[in-house]
């Protein structure tokens, strides 16, 4: 048995003639009867009560035409879903954003998607890029938004950008009229540096430009962004991180963001795709549009980097 005899049938029990039939499925005549003889072979009973007028199914050839008609149906639908995803990507997927980056990407992505990817349910999950790392890795998460990526198997990324870090200072402090600051004198500011704690890329980054240009880089620690924005609100600290991170409290007034030289601390970001994804088709669809989003945002200057070229870029060009 097969589709085939089952789509036989079903236009045979439809038409209620063997003629009429086979002008509706473009088959001869005596092949579809052929067909319909070695159907009620197979399956041991008469489907079909054949009469001068045409024919009409008998009582199993009822029952057999019902099934027949759902599971041609079934295979249909089947067919509609998988065309469907070809052209628009379906079912859940996890993007993990970093800590800094968070607050200002998931309102703009989540409304992207709704948009681009209607199918698409939006997992986001929050963690340092460290950890974003590992999981990205191991297949707990589909895409990732991550910062200094390095290459490792079961992953592919576009780089998108660079980012500098800057000082950032209460408003009322008097360093914060500077229009910027040289990096060997951040740390003899009276105000404490509240940095994350390693392995958090910020963190390293800092570390290994001061050990470069032997500048003693003493700070403390603090793994949450809230905790150190309200460290800096008290006006008792300061803290090294991107403008992004802390833009709501800058455009409130609460905060001012110095760019740093000699040298400039920057890192670059990268959008990530797990290859250990079980939703291939989603994933990439997600990363194209998290990718356009970060674009958008640095064109109109809502975030401050330098995208790494003018076009939009697709993710997964490269491959560990």
């Amino acid at each position: 048995m097969d589709l085939r005899q089952l789509r036989y049938f079903v236009q045979i029990a439809e038409s209620g003639n063997v003629s009429r039939a086979a002008e509706v499925l473009s088959v001869a005549q005596p092949s579809l009867s052929q067909q319909i003889r070695n159907l009620e072979g197979e399956l041991g009973v008469e489907l079909l009560f054949r009469h001068a007028r045409g024919v009409t199914p008998t009582e199993q050839g009822l029952t057999f035409y019902e099934h027949a008609r759902r599971i041609l149906h079934e295979v249909e639908r089947t067919k509609d879903i998988v065309r469907s995803q070809a052209t628009s990507p379906s079912g859940r997927v996890s993007v993990g954003l970093p800590t800094s980056a968070c607050r200002g990407l998931s309102l703009p992505l989540y409304e992207s998607i709704a948009e681009a990817l209607p199918n698409i349910t939006l997992h986001i999950v929050e963690a340092m890029s460290g950890t974003l790392d590992e999981w990205i890795q191991a297949g707990r998460l589909d895409v990732a938004l991550l910062y200094d990526h390095k290459a490792f198997e079961h992953v592919a990324w576009t780089e998108m950008m660079v980012e500098d870090l800057m000082l950032i200072v209460p408003a009322s402090h008097p360093i914060a009229g500077q229009e910027q600051i040289g990096f060997q004198h951040i740390f003899q500011l009276p105000l404490p540096i509240v940095l994350p704690g390693r392995p958090n890329i910020l963190r390293v980054v800092i570390e290994q430009l001061a050990a470069r240009h032997e500048v003693t880089a003493t700070a403390i620690d603090c793994e949450s962004l809230p905790a150190i924005a309200e460290l800096v609100r008290s006006k008792k600290f300061a803290a090294i991180m991107p403008h992004f991170a802390l833009s709501a409290e800058i455009e409130r007034g609460e905060m001012i963001a110095i760019p740093i030289t000699d040298p400039t601390p920057s890192w670059r970001l990268s959008v990530v795709v797990s290859q250990r994804t079980l939703n291939g088709r989603g994933s990439e669809g997600v990363a194209k549009v998290l990718a356009s989003v970060i674009a958008e945002l640095v064109e109109r200057g809502a975030w401050r980097a330098r995208l790494k070229s003018n076009e939009r870029p697709s993710p997964a060009r490269h491959r560990a």
